[in-house]
């Protein structure tokens, strides 16, 4: 496989700039794995596609106002995302603006921090004069909603705390929102609740790493970067219990996916547990317990795009695939280009059954 089978041409016009209003609302592509064919929808109507027998899975990863603007000790400015939280002190994160081990960085407030390491990826370790509790309430105070690049708002952070964030977001850990769970709402899970779905959560923190561009050292290894889980004993017992009786699993996202794929053993019965995966799922992969998928409109080139890719071809559903353009997501993308769909983060849905 090459990167260069995951390219498409997005017109900027397409890339979603605003939350969408209100969040069921959006467009919603149907892809039929099995039958070969697209329809359109709305969100909304989640609640005549799915009944008793459908199981939805999401990711209760909760954002963390994650950039952090700040001057080196030579006065010059510099922006960091903090990625993930090491220690109780510590973070690893990224840097706009050049840095190297053993500068300090002040911020706001007293807030300071040192750079401990710096890879060659650009990653660094940051250890900050607070810690625990106190060092959140302050990254709390201090730090911005961290956006994608690709979204310019001008909107309030107390208006994008609120929109980029899904509204059943608990565990706060997230340096990105898993985009798919934006579009639900209160309602929704409560209507869908009432008509027998089954709704379970898992928590996986996400990463940059998920949007990246991939490399082909990584798609010949089949591992990504890591990212943070966690899979309790209970939800696994339920998600067990369903699939056994023939519920279909849908999972909202796909950083959902990777966690239940990661956790089913070669049985398809998913094992509880916590740690970090490095999941690749590219075309090829046989999907051990996801029967269905929900999930925003991907970068090119990516992680996301591949394992989307990856469900709608063999062995998973009956054509091979040999490029993404040919195939039944690259003929999505391309009727959602045509109907004008709006794409990424802030884009509309796909469901994929």
């Amino acid at each position: 496989m090459n990167l260069t089978d995951f390219h498409f041409d997005l017109p900027e016009e397409l890339i979603g700039q605003a939350a969408i209003e209100p969040r069921d609302s959006c467009k919603l592509l149907v892809v039929d794995r099995r039958q070969q064919t697209l329809s359109h929808r709305t969100f909304r109507d989640l609640l005549a596609l799915l009944d008793s027998q459908s199981v939805l899975v999401l990711n209760d990863t909760k954002v963390f106002p994650a950039r952090l603007f700040g001057t080196k000790e030579t006065g010059g400015k510099i922006e960091v995302l903090l990625l993930k939280q090491l220690a109780l002190d510590t973070y690893l994160g990224i840097a706009r603006g050049k840095l190297q081990s053993g500068q300090k960085i002040n911020f706001a407030d007293g807030l300071e921090a040192q750079v401990l390491t710096k890879d060659g990826a650009g990653e660094i370790t940051f250890k900050f004069n607070h810690s625990g509790l106190e060092l959140l309430n302050l990254l709390d105070k201090l730090g911005q909603t961290p956006l994608p690049p690709y979204i310019h708002s001008t909107a309030d952070e107390k208006v994008l705390r609120e929109k980029y964030q899904t509204v059943y977001a608990k565990e706060k850990g997230s340096a990105a929102a898993p985009t798919a769970g934006l579009h639900f709402t209160e309602n929704l899970l409560t209507e869908l609740a009432e008509r027998g779905v089954q709704i379970e959560k898992i928590t996986l923190h996400v990463g940059l790493g998920t949007f990246k561009p991939v490399t082909a050292e990584q798609i010949s290894t089949q591992t990504l970067h890591s990212e943070s889980f966690w899979l309790s004993e209970v939800t696994a017992t339920r998600l067990n219990e369903a699939k056994k009786a023939g519920k279909k699993i849908i999972a909202v996202g796909t950083t959902t996916c990777r966690v239940l794929e990661t956790q089913a053993n070669s049985d398809g019965i998913l094992i509880p547990g916590e740690g970090e995966t490095n999941i690749f799922i590219q075309p090829g992969y046989q999907f051990k317990f996801v029967d269905g998928l929900i999930t925003n409109f991907h970068l090119p080139e990516t992680s996301l795009l591949m394992l989307v890719s990856a469900l709608v071809s063999f062995p998973n559903a009956t054509p091979l695939f040999t490029n993404f353009q040919s195939s039944l997501i690259g003929q999505a993308y391309h009727e959602a280009i045509k109907k004008k769909y709006q794409f990424f983060s802030f884009g509309d849905a796909m469901i994929i059954i």
